[in-house]
Formats: structure tokens, sequence, C-alpha cells
């Protein structure tokens, strides 16, 4: 296409936006509330993402050797918890590390435990972690079958629970925000349709004279474009300054927390911003192509 042809274009969609400045104003109006409702998922959505990530990666397996195992034996378990394909890694922990651990947990009334330090109760432990959180489960079952396993442990029914509770989260978050782009998309479409019909004359007569239809269509393609754009713009700047400022209410009220901990804003708002313009930019393009497509025939 050539450089002269293109600016046309441009410039002719610019024309149409303000010619129809009401139906501009509609269409930028619905994409500015979908794209607001989609940036505040969007940020819950990542940052429930991170928070469950963490939770998942905390994951462990704790598997407790009989007291009969010697050192052989422990060796040859770990070689095959080691062989089993879920597994990650596997770190070794000697009871008396054990102890020192649960006494630290328990703080000053921890200190009641070094009473019976010499006649240490606690069993030596394998640390399993596997590579996808979600194997714990069946691969506890599998380690449990070995020989010299006295038990184990992974939080056996609150695992599963919170599993379940993260995947219905990440499921329900994104057949909300792609039912939001849709019906952006859709309204969108129908802002163009109306422009479309008042416009057939001119359409029909640029059709007489010989017009492309890639002529026809790029107007409105571009036009398609400014509206997702223009859009955007309010919904980044909404939710970058109101995630600016709960971060900070946030991180400082959870400062000492390394539970819960919020997406750094830089670089997380820049990426959202950007994924905010593609959207606009795509749900007004696809509405755009949709119409033309349809209602033109060409």
């Amino acid at each position: 296409m050539k450089a002269r042809t293109f600016r046309r274009h441009v410039k002719e969609s610019f024309k149409s936006l303000v010619r129809n400045s009401w139906m501009t104003l509609a269409s930028i109006s619905s994409v500015t509330v979908t794209l607001l409702l989609v940036g505040v998922f969007f940020v819950i959505m990542m940052n429930l993402n991170s928070v469950a990530t963490s939770i998942e990666e905390d994951v462990e397996i704790r598997v407790h050797i009989d007291v009969a195992a010697n050192q052989q034996d422990k060796d040859s378990l770990e070689q095959e918890i080691k062989g089993m394909s879920a597994i990650g890694s596997i770190q070794y922990s000697p009871k008396e590390e054990e102890l020192n651990s649960l006494i630290d947990s328990f703080g000053d009334e921890g200190e009641a435990f070094k009473l019976v330090e010499q006649e240490n109760p606690l069993k030596d432990v394998f640390i399993v972690k596997t590579k996808n959180p979600a194997d714990t489960m069946k691969a506890a079952k599998e380690i449990e079958q070995l020989n010299y396993v006295s038990s184990v442990k992974y939080g056996q029914g609150t695992v599963e629970s919170l599993f379940k509770f993260i995947d219905i989260s990440r499921n329900v978050g994104l057949i909300l925000i792609i039912g939001l782009l849709f019906t952006a998309m859709f309204l969108i479409s129908n802002t163009i349709k109306i422009t479309i019909m008042a416009r057939r004359r001119e359409i029909e007569i640029m059709r007489l004279v010989g017009a492309t239809n890639s002529f026809i269509r790029w107007p409105f393609f571009l036009e398609g474009l400014w509206l997702g754009i223009l859009g955007a713009i309010i919904p980044i700047a909404a939710v970058s300054a109101a995630y600016y400022y709960l971060f900070d209410l946030v991180q400082s009220k959870l400062a000492d927390n390394n539970f819960i901990k919020l997406l750094e804003f830089n670089p997380f708002v820049y990426q959202l911003s950007a994924i905010l313009i593609l959207m606009g930019a795509a749900i007004g393009i696809w509405g755009s192509l949709m119409s033309v497509r349809k209602f033109l025939k060409v």
C-alpha cells in the first residue's frame, strides 16, 4: 500500500470518528467500562495466581523413615524416591534437625523440649517436592508403599481443597474476562454497523468507480483500532493509580508477612497497561472486521 493511500485511510477514519461523535463516544465508553472491569479482574487474578503459586511451591511431602532402617536402607530409599518421574527435589533431614526446628517453632516455650534432646523421639525425614505441585497427592501415595517408610505427611485433605479452590478461582476469572471481552466486541461491532449503514451509499459509489475490497475495509479497520485504543486510556490510568495506592497500603500493613505479597508495581502495571492496550486494539479491530464482512459483503 502506498503511503499516500494509507494517509488517506487514516484521515478518513478520524473523520468518521468525529462525524459520528455520539456513536464514537458510546463505543469508547463501552470499551472503557469493559476494560476497566477486565483490568480490575486482571489485578485480582494475577495477584491471586502469584499467591497461589507461592503456596503451591511450599507444598512438600514429609517422608518419615522407619527407625529400623540403617544408612544403606536410607540411601536405597532415597534413590527409589529420586527415580520417580514426578519428583523435583529431595532433602534429608535427620531427627536432630527435626527436633531443633520443632524447638525453634515454639519460641521460648520450646525450651522445654530440650529436656528430651538426649532421647529424641522423632524420626529422620526426607523432605520431597514434586515438579508439578498437583502431583503431590499421587507421589505421596506411591512413596507410602516403599520399604522403610514409616509414614507420609503432606497436609492431606487441606492440600486437595487448596488446589481445587485455586483451579476454580483461575477458571472463573478466565471465563469472566473472556465474557467481558466478547461483550465489548459485540458493542463495538454494532456501533460500526450503524456507521456502515449510514455510509452505504458512499460505499456503493466507491465500488462503482472501482474501489477494491481492501480500500473500503481499511478506514473501518482503523476506526475500530482507534476506538479500542482510546477506550483503553482511562482504564489504564484508573487501574494504575488504584494499584499504586493499594500496593503502598498493603505493603505497609503486611511488611512482616511473607505469606501474602502483592506483585511489584513495576513492572506489573506496565505489563498490564500493554495488555489492556492490545486488548482494546484487538476488540476494536475484531468488531470492525466482523461488521464489514457481514454487512458490506465485500
